[in-house]
């Protein structure tokens, strides 16, 4: 039985929350604060799984409240409502570690949704206080550059939330690999993982890639189709080159993220789907924003979280071990175990401009085990077979 506060100074808006959450999870303990104070008071005196919490508020702010649960009662799960004026201060909150945030008046459908993955995740991690550390594998994040460092902190504490992300960086720098390690430690991560490459998909096709279509919808329609949202329900959408889409499509991603709910090409009917959206793009997006070529109401709902992925050339003391990892990783698929890199040759590779990034340093790597006459890549090699 699953014990829930609803803090919130509005009377009408407490009363609908209750009366919502009271149907929706009717064996489940649901008491009311009317402000900060209150809420102290009540979660000082009796454990909650989760805290639905207001950020405007007299005596003591929801920014107050969510500070002294995250002290107090960690694991306790804390969704924060908030009016469109406060969506910096909504950024803050996932920060410090809110599940997720819900502008206010409050969908009430996106709030279920929001509800729901908030008390599974105390059932999921029941003796698991904490998900802080990231999952080691084939997707790692590799380095100790400061940004690097930093980057990795911020996964940690956003991974295990519902918060939508934003991935800014330049084309190589490893904005999916961010992306995929969101996934991978968060609560979806038994769900699927799914891409799609917008800028790879033809303008008038993305809407039938996306939300799927029926058959006879339009001419090369020959039987129904699936689409991505739908594909990545209870998982994570990956919606790659975000920038690159069109404004057509663009109008009802958004309508999909505020209401959980799709159309496929065709259809009237409505598909809900629960399905956590990370984003990425390459370009400056608030440039978009400026020439009307991206929406800003969809910015404001993708970049809950904000992640900037350095280029390579700004993290170049992570040669040496993105050199090691990327031999250990591609050695074994050309039967070449017990390949390695000499010191010079490593100070070579550090001394090149990597405009393609860490994209184009794999693929430097790959073509030297390929190459290498010897089990030692040596700088002769570099300088033969690198092609800088």
């Amino acid at each position: 039985m699953s014990k829930i506060l609803i803090v919130e100074d509005e009377d009408a808006i407490r009363r609908v929350l209750k009366k919502v959450l009271s149907e929706e999870n009717p064996k489940s303990i649901i008491d009311e604060a009317v402000d900060g104070v209150d809420a102290v008071a009540k979660i000082k005196a009796s454990a909650y799984n989760l805290v639905i919490c207001d950020i405007k508020m007299p005596k003591k702010d929801g920014i107050e409240v969510l500070n002294f649960i995250k002290k107090f009662s960690e694991d306790t799960n804390v969704i924060m409502i908030s009016g469109h004026g406060d969506l910096k201060t909504a950024v803050q909150a996932m920060r410090i570690g809110a599940f997720d945030y819900i502008e206010k008046p409050p969908d009430l459908n996106n709030l279920l949704v929001s509800v729901r993955g908030a008390l599974k995740s105390k059932k999921v991690n029941k003796n698991n206080k904490t998900k802080k550390t990231i999952k080691k594998g084939r997707y790692d994040i590799v380095g100790n550059a400061k940004k690097i460092t930093e980057l990795k902190d911020l996964l940690a504490k956003i991974s295990p939330t519902n918060a939508k992300v934003l991935i800014l960086g330049p084309n190589g720098a490893g904005k999916e690999l961010v992306a995929r390690q969101i996934h991978l430690n968060s609560l979806r991560n038994d769900g699927p993982f799914v891409e799609v490459n917008c800028a790879a998909i033809p303008s008038e096709l993305i809407e039938s890639e996306l939300f799927g279509h029926l058959k006879g919808s339009f001419t090369s329609a020959h039987k129904d189709r699936t689409g991505k949202f739908e594909a990545a329900n209870n998982g994570t959408l990956f919606l790659d080159e975000i920038g690159d889409m069109s404004l057509s499509a663009q109008s009802k991603v958004l309508r999909a993220i505020q209401e959980n709910k799709i159309q496929k090409v065709g259809s009237e009917k409505d598909i809900f789907v629960d399905t956590r959206v990370i984003a990425a793009t390459n370009k400056n997006v608030k440039d978009l924003i400026s020439t009307n070529k991206f929406r800003e109401d969809l910015y404001h709902r993708i970049s809950v979280i904000e992640l900037n992925v350095p280029k390579l050339d700004d993290r170049k003391d992570d040669i040496p071990e993105l050199v090691d990892h990327f031999i250990e990783l591609i050695s074994s698929q050309y039967d070449k175990i017990g390949i390695s890199a000499d010191k010079k040759a490593i100070k070579k590779l550090m001394s090149f401009k990597w405009p393609g990034n860490v994209r184009e340093l794999r693929n430097v790597v790959e073509r030297l085990i390929i190459l290498s006459e010897s089990e030692i890549i040596t700088e002769k090699d570099v300088i033969k077979f690198s092609g800088k």
